[in-house]
């Protein structure tokens, strides 16, 4: 029994199940209501199996994360044009049950006072999408030339409507200095506390110095792994990784689902450092 829950632990922590960002009208649980089929991101792994309707989470053509790799050039489209997140911004702070997570707080039902950026997805065809929320995947989703940092941070975008639409992603590794993005947090709230939420304000703009703005980046369009897996996602990563001190990652992973082996090799950094 408890081989199981912790093959279900990793498993989890392998995959792109993300955190629903609004509040207003929805939680993970009625999530899984509104399809009328039980799942769980836990058994992510088997989702294609429960349903016909599920089939693309296994066998889709828009599968997100996918192995990112430097001698295959770094993209020149699809470039993003960022506005609003040289501000504070508040929101609602808490756990989404595998890691620290953050709601963005704005009007019922209008996502367009977020930050936002604007992209071509087609020649000729512009596209604004608007920060809904973010959170903290660990270890990373996309590795870079067979490399997987520590975890992920994930800037969650939506159309104006509400859809999923963009995510912006930040790998995070332990370096010798603390990061000014991840120094601003309060305090991180455990995996075995879901139900907290603390009122906070955070400045997104430290997120996006550290990571030099994207000024080099891969982009792909792909699926947020979640049931039935048919989101068209525009997901952008960051080349330049923001680096954290080693007491910030550790922290990061100790309010998370994670495993021996990432602690230990936090810890060896912080040896050789």
């Amino acid at each position: 029994m408890l081989a199981s829950a912790l093959l279900a632990t990793l498993l989890a922590a392998l995959t792109l199940a993300c955190p629903e960002h609004d509040f207003h009208t929805r939680s993970l649980q009625k999530r899984a209501e509104e399809t009328n089929m039980t799942w769980a991101y836990e058994a992510s792994y088997d989702w294609g199996r429960l349903s016909p309707d599920y089939v693309l989470c296994q066998d889709g053509t828009q599968q997100a994360p996918i192995p990112l790799r430097l001698d295959q050039g770094l993209s020149l489209r699809h470039a993003p044009t960022m506005s609003g997140y040289d501000r504070n911004v508040s929101g609602s702070f808490y756990n989404w049950g595998y890691r620290p997570a953050m709601t963005l707080s704005h009007a019922q039902g209008d996502f367009t006072s977020l930050p936002h950026f604007t992209f071509e997805e087609e020649p000729g065809q512009n596209e604004t999408v608007y920060m809904s929320g973010w959170h903290i995947h660990a270890p990373a989703d996309h590795s870079v030339q067979g490399d997987r940092s520590k975890a992920e941070l994930h800037f969650v975008h939506v159309t104006a409507d509400g859809h999923p639409r963009a995510v912006l992603a930040f790998r995070i590794d332990p370096g010798s200095h603390n990061s000014e993005f991840f120094g601003q947090m309060p305090d991180l709230i455990s995996f075995r506390e879901t139900s907290k939420r603390v009122d906070t304000q955070i400045n997104l703009d430290l997120a996006m110095l550290e990571a030099e703005r994207f000024s080099e980046f891969w982009t792909y369009r792909g699926s947020l792994t979640s049931p039935p897996c048919t989101e068209g996602i525009r997901f952008y990563v960051a080349r330049q990784i923001i680096f954290v001190g080693v007491e910030q990652m550790r922290a990061i992973l100790r309010v998370s689902h994670y495993s021996a082996r990432a602690e230990q090799e936090v810890w060896q950094h912080d040896i050789n450092a």
